[in-house]
C-alpha cells in the first residue's frame, strides 16, 4: 500500500460500566478508501470519535503521519487534518453553501467588521470547482438534495485542508445515480492523496470503492483483509463470528395461530417502502436489520407517532384507522421506544405515576382529582410483579438503573393491559442481569398471550428470543425467517440485501 497517514494501536475506551473499545487497531494510508464496518454496537463510531477528538482515549497510541499524537478536541483533530462527515448532515439550511463551508472562518473585510461575501464566495466556487461539482455558492442549502448537500459536507471538510476523510454511511439517503456521483468524488480524493475512512452496512458497495476492509466485534479488533482478497460471506462471517451464550428459550410449544395484528403495504417515503406482515398471538415476532433499515420508522408509523404516505392496519381482523399515540393505546397497542427517557418516562415523576402515566383516566375521579391509593395499590404491584429495584414507589425514576427504567414503561402498558407491545431495542444500555430479567418478562408475557413485535440490533438477542424474524434492508423486507431455519449468516445475508 502507500504512504501511511493514520495509525491506532491498542486503543482502550471506557465509559462507566461498558468497556467500549478494548485494544482496537486501525490504519489508513495515503490514496485509500480503508472500509470499517461491524454490527451495530460493534465500536466503529467509537473508534472513529477517537480519531476525531470527540471521545479521549484510555489508553493505546495515535499515529498521524508517523508522529505520536494527541487527539483532544474535535477542532485539534481539524487543525491536523481529519474531518468527518456524519450520517446525519451537520449543515445549516438557512444559510447558503458558502457560508456553510466557511461559517466561524468567514473571509473579513473593514478590519474584521463585516463578511467579504464575495471573496468566500470566490473561495467556496474555487473549492467545488476542484471537485467538479457544479453548485452555486450563493444558493440557501434548503434548496438542494441530500446529495448535493453530501457534496457541501465534502467541501467543508476539504476546506480545512483535510488529508482523512471520515465518510460515516454516506449512501444511506442516496439514489443509485446520486450513489455513482459520490463515488467519481471518492476517486477523485483518493486520486489526490485523500485517505479515507468508509463506514458503511452495504456490502456490495464495499467492492467496489474500498481497496481494504477492518472489520469489528463487540468493541474489539476481529482482522483486517485486502478487499480484492476477500469475500463477502468472509466479511459477514467476521462480523458475526461470535457464539450465542445464553440458553434458549423453549420456541418449539404450539404456536397460536390467530392473526392479531396484519399490516399492508405500509410505506413512508424512503424509509418504509410498502411493508407487509402478520402477528400471532403469543408470538415474539423479531425485527433485525442494520441501522437505517426503517424498522424503527415501521413501529412509528403502527404507533400513530409518524404518519404514513399509505398501507392499511388491521387488529384481529378489523381494519384500523391509526392516526395518532392516542389511537394506537385505543387500539390495545403499547410501544416501548428505544429511547425510553425521552418517550417512555417522565424522569421527574415517581415511579407510582410514571407506571399509571397510560391509563391516568382510571385513577382520577370525575373532578379530575389523582386516586393516589389506587395508583400506588398498581404500581405496587407491578414493582413486585416486574422485581424494579426501587425504595417505593414515591421514588423519582430519574433515579433508577437503566434496567428498572425499562421495568418501568413496561409496568404502564400493562396497567395499560395492551395486547400487542413492540419493544424497541428492549436491552439497550442496561447491563446483562437487566437483559435476563427482561427476556424473563418477555417470554412471560408471550406465554400469557400477548403479541410482541420485538426490534433488536442484536444478533444473539433475536435468535433467542424470536419465533420468526423479519429481516429489513433499507425500508424493505428483504427476509422472513423460522426460528428453526435463522442463523447469524443469514439474517446478515438478508440485512445486507444479498438475497437476490
Amino acid at each position: 500500500m502507500g504512504e501511511n497517514v493514520v495509525k491506532m494501536v491498542d486503543i482502550d475506551k471506557r465509559f462507566p460500566g461498558v468497556h467500549a473499545l478494548k485494544k482496537c487497531s486501525f490504519e489508513l494510508d495515503k490514496g485509500e478508501v480503508h472500509a470499517l464496518i461491524g454490527e451495530n454496537g460493534a465500536g466503529k463510531s467509537t473508534l472513529m470519535k477517537v480519531l476525531t477528538g470527540v471521545h479521549d482515549k484510555n489508553s493505546g497510541t495515535i499515529y498521524y503521519k508517523g508522529k505520536d499524537v494527541d487527539i483532544n478536541s474535535p477542532k485539534a483533530a481539524q487543525e491536523l487534518g481529519i474531518s468527518i462527515i456524519h450520517q446525519e448532515l451537520n449543515l445549516m439550511p438557512d444559510l447558503t453553501v458558502a457560508e456553510n463551508i466557511f461559517i466561524g472562518r468567514e473571509p473579513m473585510r473593514f478590519k474584521g467588521l463585516f463578511c467579504d461575501s464575495a471573496l468566500q464566495n470566490k473561495m467556496a466556487k474555487e473549492l467545488l470547482n476542484s471537485m467538479n461539482v457544479k453548485i452555486d455558492p450563493n444558493v440557501k442549502v434548503e434548496q438542494l438534495t441530500v446529495a448535493q448537500q453530501q457534496m457541501i459536507e465534502i467541501a467543508k471538510a476539504l476546506s480545512y485542508h483535510s488529508e482523512v476523510l471520515i465518510m460515516d454511511e454516506p449512501t444511506a439517503a442516496l439514489t443509485e445515480s446520486e450513489i455513482d456521483e459520490l463515488f467519481r468524488i471518492i476517486q477523485e480524493l483518493k486520486d489526490k492523496g485523500v485517505g479515507i475512512v468508509y463506514i458503511s452496512h452495504r456490502m456490495e458497495e464495499l467492492k467496489k470503492i474500498c481497496d481494504r476492509v477492518t472489520v469489528m466485534r463487540d468493541g474489539e479488533y476481529v482482522g483486517m483483509r485486502n478487499m480484492n482478497e476477500v469475500t463477502i460471506n468472509e466479511i459477514i462471517t467476521m462480523m458475526v463470528g461470535r457464539e450465542i451464550y445464553e440458553e434458549v428459550h423453549d420456541l418449539n410449544r404450539e404456536q397460536n395461530q390467530e392473526v392479531v395484528l396484519e399490516v399492508k403495504n405500509l410505506t413512508r417515503g424512503k424509509k418504509v417502502k410498502n411493508v407487509g406482515f402478520q402477528l400471532k398471538k403469543g408470538e415474539i415476532l423479531g425485527f433485525a436489520g442494520l441501522m437505517g433499515a426503517g424498522r424503527t420508522e415501521v413501529a412509528r408509523c403502527l404507533f400513530g407517532a409518524d404518519s404514513r404516505d399509505s398501507g392499511e392496519i388491521f387488529i384481529k381482523g378489523k381494519k384500523v384507522n391509526i392516526q395518532s399515540p392516542r389511537d394506537a393505546v385505543a387500539n390495545g397497542i403499547g410501544y416501548l421506544s428505544e429511547d425510553r427517557k425521552r418517550y417512555g418516562l417522565v424522569l421527574g415523576l415517581d415511579v407510582n405515576t410514571n407506571i399509571a402515566m397510560a391509563t391516568m383516566p382510571s385513577f382520577s375521579n370525575r373532578f379530575g382529582f389523582l386516586k393516589e391509593d389506587e395508583e400506588t395499590v398498581n404500581a405496587t404491584k407491578y414493582i413486585s410483579a416486574l422485581d424494579i429495584k426501587t425504595p417505593s414507589g414515591k421514588q423519582l425514576v430519574q433515579n433508577l438503573s437503566g434496567g428498572n427504567q425499562q421495568k418501568v414503561v413496561i409496568g404502564k402498558w400493562l396497567t395499560r393491559n395492551c395486547d400487542i407491545l413492540i419493544f424497541d431495542e428492549p436491552t439497550r444500555g442496561i447491563d446483562v442481569g437487566a437483559k435476563s430479567e427482561i427476556y424473563r418478562l418477555l417470554n412471560e408475557l408471550a406465554d400469557q398471550g400477548k403479541s410482541i413485535i420485538m426490534i433488536s440490533s442484536e444478533l444473539p438477542e433475536v435468535l433467542r428470543m424470536s419465533h420468526r424474524i423479519i429481516v429489513m434492508c433499507e425500508g424493505k423486507i428483504t427476509g422472513e425467517l423460522s426460528r428453526n431455519e435463522a442463523t447469524q449468516e443469514r439474517i446478515m445475508t438478508c440485512a445486507t440485501d444479498r438475497t437476490a
